[in-house]
């Protein structure tokens, strides 16, 4: 797929994988995010390969501020997970604007559903269209521990 690049307001919103700060997305999560506290950066590294990736970077200084992963067949199905955004960038609309050019960037694929699981930010998600499921016990989930 190619890359597409969306500029905001002071940032640019990229899915080059190759401009990513690894190093960077790998600490944010593995010490940060509840769902990957502890994560190896190895796995970070082959989940970040297995993906496609959106960096969102501030255009004064090209730092990366936010990252979000998009695991998916390009054709079907899409599952949004790994959204983080810095803490001194948070509070700007920054998560809003990642989700925002994540589902732009799906939808002329004719992707079905993009899902996502959060414990705490169904206001970010809601605000670019998604919903709780419809009939959430007709998923399931097979575990590894």
């Amino acid at each position: 797929m190619d890359e597409t690049t969306t500029t905001l307001d002071g940032y640019e919103i990229s899915t080059d994988a190759a401009r990513l700060d690894r190093a960077r997305v790998h600490h944010w999560l593995s010490t940060d995010a509840y769902w990957a506290l502890g994560r190896s950066r190895d796995k970070q590294d082959r989940a970040i390969d297995g993906s496609l990736n959106f960096g969102a970077y501030d255009t004064a200084s090209g730092e990366l501020v936010a990252y979000a992963r998009v695991v998916t067949d390009h054709a079907t199905f899409a599952w949004l997970c790994d959204v983080y955004v810095d803490r001194p960038a948070r509070g700007e609309g920054l998560g809003t604007a990642l989700v925002e050019a994540v589902r732009d960037h799906l939808a002329p694929l004719g992707i079905k559903r993009i899902v996502l699981a959060t414990h705490d930010a169904h206001g970010v998600y809601e605000k670019t269209g998604f919903q709780p499921l419809d009939v959430p016990e007709h998923w399931m989930a097979l575990r590894f521990r």
